[in-house]
């Protein structure tokens, strides 16, 4: 998909920069792979907020996608791409030989009648899923398990990936996005390809508002608030501070590690950190 950039016909429109989705499914979704979605506006059940920045934005429908692939050796056939606003990916339509319907998350040089199946062990190519122990080193993956049967939790954003880069006794090494390498479990499934849309990363939203219509509020500095707001707020004009960055509970963050999961430290082989250091 190519980027279309447009004319400064008003002040919203300079610098806008958006995927061109001409090519995408222009009707609704199926109804019977759909379901209604409230918004929560970052709130939980006690009416408190939870997760900051999170208001308003366009009325959404939830897709029900098959991030599992559990339906082995019947093949299916791409119906039609699709636009999802519940991600930064686009998502495919697919219809198996026996007339089931199901939507996955669409990889990159997938076209519309293209055939793509889910086995034990299948040919290699995009939208083919399989175990991860039966992909050849070097394969592009992506929505890959990380306990078998879960469904796919990893590289399911718009233009990732991960790739297979070894093997070692029923274990499967992977490289990801991150640059972390790590263990995954041979029998995991994984997605052959890389996700699609990956322009998604060179848009330019142009203005505020368009953010407000993705459901995002503003977010302010914390420097900019008072001491009993945030550790960074308060003193005298304007300050820089005065310590190391936390966020507004006292955490540290932009960069500072706080990973603390020792039962999965021993799946990671190289933290996706120790590139840095080099």
């Amino acid at each position: 998909m190519a980027l279309k950039s447009y004319n400064p016909t008003s002040p919203g429109q300079r610098g806008l920069i958006l995927v061109d989705k001409s090519s995408l499914w222009k009707g609704k979704p199926v109804k019977a792979l759909t379901e209604g979605k409230r918004k929560t506006g970052g709130r939980n059940n006690k009416g408190h907020v939870t997760s900051r920045g999170i208001a308003g934005g366009h009325k959404q429908k939830y897709r029900f996608i098959d991030f599992k692939r559990r339906k082995w050796g019947v093949p299916a056939t791409v119906e039609r791409l699709e636009y999802d606003p519940n991600r930064t990916a686009f998502i495919a339509l697919i219809k198996y030989e026996d007339g089931d319907l199901a939507y996955i998350l669409a990889p990159q040089r997938l076209a519309v009648g293209d055939t793509v199946v889910a086995d034990k062990k299948t040919d290699v190519k995009p939208g083919n899923a399989m175990e991860l122990s039966q992909m050849p080193v070097g394969t592009i993956v992506h929505n890959i398990e990380m306990k078998p049967g879960k469904g796919g939790q990893i590289a399911r954003s718009a233009g990732t990936y991960a790739q297979v880069v070894g093997r070692d006794r029923g274990l499967v090494i992977v490289r990801l996005g991150s640059g972390e390498q790590r263990y995954i479990r041979g029998e995991c499934m994984g997605t052959v390809g890389a996700v699609s849309n990956p322009d998604n990363q060179n848009t330019n939203l142009g203005k505020a508002g368009r953010s407000r219509w993705l459901g995002k509020r503003p977010l302010t500095r914390g420097v900019a608030k008072n001491p009993v707001d945030h550790p960074h707020g308060g003193g005298e004009g304007r300050t820089s501070g005065g310590r190391h960055p936390v966020t507004p509970w006292g955490k540290p963050t932009k960069g500072a590690r706080t990973r603390h999961n020792k039962s999965t430290d021993k799946m990671i082989i190289r933290s996706r950190h120790a590139k840095k250091k080099r």
